[in-house]
């Protein structure tokens, strides 16, 4: 059993805001490497965790873990000049070594079309460029002909079209780099695809669709940035550097005041790796940040898995968010894969005497005021509150569609209206949270799966959904710390309308509520979820669940519901309200008249929500404010 994790005192004068330093990085750092040792094969060239394997089977596995702790390793070698304990420095060259022996019992299996080890290389691969003086300029000469002749199995390989062509782009860079065999018009054409899905503003989709996630940040920025970095291509660092800048400028703001990041997206095991952009930032001369925000920011990151038992026990990292939690871990995922968050520690790279490390902690946006930012390619918008430091993002775009399974069930880390820092989505049938949904008699549910956007401005979104003959078109208005729905459903006559609120999960279970047309759950530190019906709703209740949420055993979900859709198209208004800041706020007054929806927030100027003939909708807010002419902002499909 390896020792327990023992962190340096907090230095607030440093850090006022986390109390974390480098020492504290380089602390964890080498609590996870060493506390995976015990696991390791004979030789280091595999890492076999505890825990299900994943679908590629255990030898696969046992790399990962090797390669992803490499990484860190790598991290932490290199920021220290490969002043470290010889021990680390033994252990990945014996795993090397051992690894690419074929002849070796644990020897890595080779590099085949669309194979989980093509992701591994790309680990390797960097790894290797950042530590070449201590670990691959030492081996000896038929020990890096070895290691080369792996790497070059990927020369020539097929991967997926997503962030995976950028793994091809940095291993044959270190090819390049070490005179090993590579195909520079495979490099050249990992880069082209993955500029057809840069979407502007700094966002990348994670392959074609509407594939928005962390991936933009820890995958098609970093692997971009980072192979210009090797490259020494000037122009692409330029291009890349822009990028990164703009998204930076909307990302810092992922991220609660206590450190939580936004529960969105799938790979959510790699929890802390979310920072990786804010390091690359630094690291790569693009952050638009000051030095000491972005550690505030990263370090409040890390220390919020790390207070919530981040690692375990053990010191190992398992497939979940603060516990293990099987359900929100995707098929590819095995014991080693949550180890990509060793991407966190990309900041070490920096040396100890850079402004991110020297100069005193900056406040973070939300520890400044409310914030309200518009991510239009996404079709986001992200509204957090200092008062409470909750981050909240309303999704109207990012669905995943073209890689769904159209007969699986629909992704919950994708399709809902929204996702916050301090919960998550549940996961399995009978999850009705951040949904509109229309119920048969039946009782069969209408699903969201292909988000049509409408549209983005600097608080509200819109997005329709089909579902046979079920139509809804939804615009979210932002409203302090709620959201604000207003649904145009057109549905057969009887059939039911529901709008779940956010699943408010602990535990213990949360305490319930429900009259008339409100419900509310809370739980016991405070935070409280609630959903109020404003027009067309008439009743409400809270749904409990259990083992179904990553943020605790037992979840609730409030919502709100109506009875009986008269047929044709109905226009239905709810608030979804998530808060730790006491008092409930007033809700907003409501006129309805036809398919024009007049709110009137009680510290604000009236807010107008206008349905034309599909499928176009209109927001005006008079006095302006807002995006587009005269205070208007008008959506349309996508084409």
């Amino acid at each position: 059993m390896p020792s327990p994790l023992r962190l340096p005192p907090a230095d607030p004068h440093l850090s006022g805001h986390t109390g974390w330093t480098r020492a504290h990085w380089e602390s964890v750092a080498d609590h996870l490497l060493e506390s995976v040792v015990p696991y390791a094969s004979d030789g280091f060239a595999q890492f076999r965790l505890p825990g299900a394997p994943s679908r590629q089977g255990v030898v696969s596995d046992g790399l990962e873990g090797f390669a992803r702790t490499f990484l860190l390793a790598a991290f932490r070698i290199a920021g220290a000049g490969g002043d470290v304990p010889a021990a680390l420095l033994e252990r990945y060259a014996a795993g090397l070594v051992a690894g690419t022996d074929p002849g070796h019992p644990y020897a890595w299996p080779p590099l085949r079309d669309m194979a989980q080890p093509l992701v591994e290389a790309a680990s390797v691969a960097l790894a290797l460029h950042e530590t070449r003086p201590w670990l691959y300029d030492r081996l000896s000469p038929a020990q890096q002909e070895r290691v080369v002749a792996w790497l070059a199995g990927f020369v020539g390989r097929r991967t997926p079209a997503n962030n995976w062509v950028l793994f091809q782009v940095v291993v044959e860079q270190f090819l390049a780099e070490v005179g090993g065999p590579h195909d520079p018009a495979e490099i050249a054409g990992g880069l082209e695809r993955a500029e057809e899905w840069y979407a502007g503003d700094g966002w990348y989709s994670d392959g074609t669709g509407k594939n928005f996630d962390y991936y933009c940040g820890w995958a098609m920025h970093q692997y971009t940035a980072l192979w210009a970095r090797m490259a020494g291509d000037t122009g692409r660092r330029q291009l890349y550097a822009g990028r990164l800048r703009r998204f930076l400028e909307q990302y810092q703001h992922m991220f609660a005041a206590d450190g939580g990041p936004v529960h969105q997206g799938r790979s959510l095991i790699y929890r802390f790796a979310t920072v990786a952009p804010l390091w690359l930032g630094a690291l790569t001369g693009a952050s638009p940040l000051p030095p000491g925000r972005t550690r505030r920011i990263a370090s409040g990151v890390l220390r919020h898995f790390v207070e919530r038992g981040v690692p375990d026990g053990r010191g190992l990292l398992t497939c979940g968010w603060y516990d293990a939690f099987p359900p929100g871990t995707q098929g590819y995922s095995g014991p080693g894969s949550p180890y990509w968050a060793s991407k966190a520690f990309l900041g070490l790279l920096l040396p100890p005497g850079h402004p991110v490390w020297t100069d005193p902690e900056e406040a973070a946006p939300i520890d400044l005021g409310d914030q309200v930012v518009a991510m239009r390619p996404p079709g986001w918008v992200l509204h957090a509150t200092r008062a409470d430091g909750v981050v909240r993002l309303v999704n109207h775009g990012s669905d995943r569609d073209r890689v769904q399974d159209p007969a699986g069930p629909p992704d919950p880390h994708y399709l809902r209206f929204g996702y916050t820092s301090h919960t998550g989505p549940d996961i399995g049938p009978g999850a009705l949270d951040n949904q509109l949904a229309v119920l048969t008699p039946q009782g069969a549910a209408s699903q969201r799966r292909r988000i049509e956007p409408l549209g983005v401005g600097e608080r509200f979104a819109a997005s329709a959904y089909r579902d046979g003959p079920v139509r809804v078109v939804t615009a979210s208005v932002i409203d302090g710390a709620a959201e604000i729905r207003v649904h145009r459903v057109t549905a057969p006559a009887g059939h039911r309308v529901r709008d779940g609120g956010h699943a408010l999960a602990a535990q213990e279970p949360p305490a319930a509520e429900s009259a008339g047309v409100r419900a509310r759950a809370r739980r016991a530190d405070g935070l409280v979820s609630e959903v109020r019906g404003l027009h067309g709703y008439t009743g409400a209740g809270v749904a409990a669940a259990r083992g179904v949420n990553a943020f605790g055993s037992h979840s609730a979900t409030p919502y709100v519901i109506c009875d009986a859709h008269p047929g044709g198209t109905a226009v239905y208004v709810s608030r979804v309200l998530l808060t730790a800041a006491g008092p409930e706020p007033p809700a907003p007054r409501v006129e309805v008249r036809g398919e024009e929806v007049t709110l009137t927030p009680a510290d604000g100027e009236p807010i107008r929500v206008r349905f034309g003939g599909e499928p176009e909708c209109a927001v005006l807010v008079p006095g302006g404010g807002h995006a587009g002419p005269a205070g208007s902002f008008t959506c349309r499909p996508a084409s």
